[in-house]
């Protein structure tokens, strides 16, 4: 363990939660080096969605590998780009009725992101991105102007102008929050000015598992619809499934003008990340937004492959929706259990529990993991143990993980509760 802290930057995050070295991983098992067993309920925060090593993915990317494959070609086209794109055209934007040209940014979410934002401006000819409390959208530069904590703000170390922030659905409870946005808008006084787009998260991830209506998201499309901005939805995280439906807004009945994906898109947990937008705002010129890392083939082939075994019908998203009920189930039973303690959040395989603060829910996590669990928090201030499982986890697993989760909670509460007395 010692060459980590002897020469690995400061900035390393998530090992100081979890001090083991991790071994082998399969489906939502991890093992480490002394032969510890872990469930996981991290999923490569939210990358995979599909689990570890998944052996239809795992195969596909080795029968490349052996065919000597093109592993990086820039922009060039490739046989598996080629696949990628008819597949995901063909499962995924024409059963949905979307018509979306597919940008290939660099491998991160934020790259995407960083993509939708210049895109915004180069079509609207304005500067200014409304974004929502609480949101995240990554810590490069334009992605961090428009995330809302300031823990990640305060590490660019300058201004970052050309972002207004507006109250996210339920931020001031039962008060719509859109009407306090439209009002801005039509108030030349407001200091909002002409915004170019809005860019929301569907269900906030990094922000606490808050969860936009959907009366709200059709509410803001509206809006965007009536005061010319373009509606960017940030499905990087909540995306490929974790929501019960590929997108988290397919519910809603609306269509983005732009969507970014990453995370779980290739499958295998390989670098990938694409910008959805509608052919109207395609206005690029050749090489105008680039990335070395953009053509990523091996992300391609397993991409293709996710696409094929779990979206080519409904049986993969009905028992996600199963799997997501069963959980919101079960983690009601806590809350019920610990009345006033905690309270339930989030939706699909996206949900966990609210506690008084961080220092609870960190003392959970923690508890967690002593007993074989890998599950972090989530917040503003890090109050929500947030599950993340992977979405092809088996049901005895999952509820083994909330039954860890549930004595966590039973023996931080009752320390606590034994202190105070």
């Amino acid at each position: 363990m010692g060459i980590f802290k002897d020469i690995e930057s400061n900035v390393r995050g998530y090992c100081r939660s979890f001090p083991v070295v991790f071994k082998e991983a399969r489906n939502a098992r991890l093992l480490d080096d002394n032969g510890g067993e872990y469930i996981d309920f991290l999923g490569g925060a939210g990358t995979l969605n599909y689990g570890h090593n998944n052996p239809r993915f795992k195969q596909a990317l080795l029968d490349y590998i052996d065919s000597d494959g093109m592993t990086h070609g820039l922009d060039m086209h490739t046989e598996a780009k080629r696949d990628f794109l008819e597949t995901f055209q063909q499962v995924i934007l024409k059963p949905r009725g979307m018509n979306y040209k597919v940008q290939f940014t660099g491998p991160t979410g934020t790259n995407a992101v960083e993509a939708a934002l210049k895109l915004a401006r180069k079509n609207s000819g304005r500067q200014t991105i409304v974004s929502f409390t609480n949101g995240f959208h990554g810590v490069t530069q334009g992605a961090a102007a428009v995330t809302a904590n300031g823990y990640y703000k305060d590490a660019i170390g300058m201004p970052l102008p050309g972002v207004q922030f507006m109250p996210y659905d339920g931020y001031l409870g039962d008060f719509n929050t859109l009407a306090y946005f439209e009002k801005a808008l039509q108030d030349s006084s407001s200091g909002l000015g002409h915004p170019a787009a809005v860019i929301v998260e569907c269900i906030q991830g990094e922000g606490g598992l808050n969860v936009a209506s959907a009366d709200w998201m059709r509410g803001l499309q509206a809006l965007c619809r009536r005061y010319d901005m373009l509606l960017i939805v940030d499905d990087i995280q909540a995306g490929c499934g974790r929501s019960g439906t590929f997108f988290s807004f397919e519910e809603f009945d609306i269509q983005p003008d732009i969507v970014t994906l990453s995370k779980s898109l290739s499958g295998y947990g390989l670098p990938m990340a694409v910008v959805l937008l509608k052919p109207e705002l395609d206005t690029w010129k050749p090489g105008e937004h680039n990335g070395t890392f953009r053509g990523n083939n091996h992300a391609f082939v397993t991409s293709r492959e996710a696409l094929l075994t779990y979206w080519s019908d409904d049986r993969f998203s009905h028992s996600v929706q199963q799997k997501a009920q069963l959980l919101k189930h079960r983690l009601l039973q806590i809350q019920a259990r610990h009345a006033g303690a905690c309270h339930h959040k989030g939706r699909g395989i996206m949900q966990g529990l609210e506690f008084a603060n961080g220092k609870v829910a960190s003392a959970i996590t923690r508890a967690c993991f002593e007993r074989g669990l890998v599950i972090e928090t989530s917040g503003s201030d890090d109050q929500v143990v947030k599950v993340l499982a992977p979405l092809t986890i088996e049901e005895e697993t999952l509820e083994a993980g909330i039954a860890i989760l549930a004595a966590a909670v039973e023996q931080v509460l009752n320390e606590r509760m034994a202190k105070a007395s």
